[in-house]
């Protein structure tokens, strides 16, 4: 079996994600909160309007731990008033 390109067939050219790469929690430090939002994900059939307090903590431990970057909820799909301190 070949690799090469037949004529007419376009190329992959591979974009990098909008936010940019995050790390892995490699440690598993935030394990227990994504755990608790699978959990939750499990329970709804997969309805994450269901989940968003569950989202919320595990994002919030992802920024704490500087396995993403700090954003504000606004910008992930939160209104303010109801986000948890991000310290």
């Amino acid at each position: 079996m070949s690799t090469a390109m037949t004529f007419g067939q376009k190329q992959f050219i591979p974009t990098p994600p909008e936010k940019g790469s995050f790390p892995l929690d490699h440690e598993g430090t935030c394990r227990s909160s994504m755990t608790k939002y699978m959990k939750c994900l499990f329970n709804n059939d997969n309805n994450n309007s269901l989940c968003r307090d569950e989202a919320k903590d595990y994002l919030a431990c992802r920024m704490n731990n500087n396995l993403m970057a700090k954003e504000d909820w606004s910008k992930l799909g939160f209104r303010s008033e109801d986000s948890k301190e991000v310290k």
